[in-house]
């Protein structure tokens, strides 16, 4: 098991939450004890998978940052998701900013909004990246349904009108788009 957060009684800890099966929010009542903590971003994962968890965070960040913590999980599985699917790229960074060059026409707002993708909310930044760093090192329950896309309840994309809804959470809903053959999982 990897260490995410520093502490290896801490990482016991929250792998005995995930192993359990409890719900996103009991995890994110975890999360919350423990997001004040100081730890060096090279301390949350290993060196080579940071350029990933980095892309990660800032989909979770730049997306949900408002949002309680399952629905900044549940970006974070849309991401996840899209890995996992053969239409989409096989990398997180590759997801994130797939179509970035076309200007309002990518699944990540931030990604081609044309502003800048610099996080100016140093404990937000902390937080997305650890709940990116978990995501990563724990093979959570998935809280969208499987959802390849998502979208703001306050626009209202083509797109949604056809694919079928699988949850809302906070401000966001999430739909599937099947079918979708899914890649082996890599080790």
């Amino acid at each position: 098991m990897r260490r995410i957060f520093g502490h290896d009684w801490m990482n016991r800890h929250l792998r005995s939450l995930v192993l359990s099966g409890l719900t996103a929010a009991t995890l994110g009542s975890f999360f919350a004890v423990f997001s004040s903590m100081t730890v060096p971003p090279q301390a949350v994962v290993p060196v080579a998978a940071n350029a990933e968890v980095t892309c990660l965070a800032q989909a979770v960040y730049f997306e949900a940052r408002g949002e309680p913590f399952e629905g900044q999980l549940a970006v974070a599985q849309v991401v996840m998701n899209r890995v996992a699917d053969r239409r989409y790229p096989d990398t997180v960074c590759g997801v994130v900013f797939q179509n970035e060059h076309r200007r309002h026409r990518c699944q990540f707002s931030f990604a081609c909004d044309g502003k800048s993708d610099r996080a100016r909310d140093a404990r937000a930044w902390r937080d997305a990246r650890k709940l990116a760093a978990m995501v990563f090192a724990f093979d959570l329950k998935d809280v969208t349904g499987n959802a390849t896309h998502y979208h703001a309840d306050y626009v209202d994309p083509k797109w949604s009108r056809v694919l079928p809804l699988t949850t809302v959470i906070g401000r966001h809903l999430f739909y599937y788009s099947a079918p979708g053959a899914v890649k082996e999982r890599r080790s």
